[in-house]
């Protein structure tokens, strides 16, 4: 057996099925002390609500935590944000330019200040405002020369991102500094804030069963034989992918 870098989303993801999870944090644990595998949460909480979650699930601690839909990396336990990927993420971002184009749109609901970060603005917005919000959102700030992206998840979150940031980027940040190569990485998700860690990637891939519409459907759209959509949902999916491919 050999290290590997285990990355997940938290949410309906890693989290969901107490006994799967218990299983798989078992499992994981048993290969991070033998092996020195390094576990990598990445969620688009806070790491306020992280903590909150943490609190009421008991997870197993991870090497890092990804917060923010790839917008802040905290190692070992850390309160403070990477500092480097903080400054990359800096260049050509405006958060006051964005909050003030977002402002144009009533059908945007801010989330709670504990989500609103340096480098992530976040909305509720219905899946039926969506479809016109979402194109006229992006021309707007596009017209404003700021480099952002959207990120739609869960069929009602809002992430405003400056372009540099997401999970997928967020994780190659980690990998390189880890010295871990994407060959020994395996990623795993539920929604489509998770697309950023399966699309045009080298790594492993583990979509749970429970999967939203939304990623399942960019999956169906976007094959590729290193990512496995298991049939239990969850931990469960987790651990039937990671025996997929041989991991565990």
């Amino acid at each position: 057996m050999n290290p590997f870098l285990f990355v997940t989303d938290l949410d309906n993801t890693l989290v969901g099925d107490d006994a799967a999870m218990m299983e798989l944090s078992h499992q994981l644990e048993q290969h991070r002390r033998r092996y020195g595998t390094q576990i990598v949460y990445s969620t688009g909480r806070s790491l306020a609500l992280y903590r909150q979650l943490n609190a009421e699930k008991g997870l197993l601690t991870p090497d890092v935590l990804i917060a923010g839909v790839g917008t802040e990396v905290y190692y070992n336990g850390s309160d403070t944000p990477d500092p480097i990927w903080s400054e990359k993420l800096s260049y050509g971002w405006n958060r006051d330019e964005v909050v003030a184009c977002a402002a144009h749109f009533a059908d945007l609901t801010p989330q709670p200040d504990t989500e609103q970060r340096p480098f992530k603005v976040s909305y509720f917005l219905t899946t039926e405002a969506a479809v016109e919000v979402l194109p006229q959102l992006e021309k707007l700030l596009g017209d404003r020369h700021l480099d952002t992206q959207l990120i739609y998840s869960g069929s009602q979150d809002l992430d405003i991102l400056p372009r540099q940031a997401n999970k997928g980027r967020a994780m190659t940040f980690v990998q390189q500094n880890l010295g871990i190569a994407p060959t020994r990485t395996v990623a795993c998700g539920d929604s489509g804030n998770d697309i950023a860690l399966f699309a045009n990637r080298e790594e492993y891939g583990i979509i749970v069963g429970n999967a939203m519409a939304e990623l399942l459907e960019w999956h169906r759209a976007n094959p590729n034989p290193n990512r496995y959509l298991a049939k239990a949902n969850c931990a469960g999916g987790i651990l039937e992918g990671l025996q997929h491919f041989g991991f565990l």
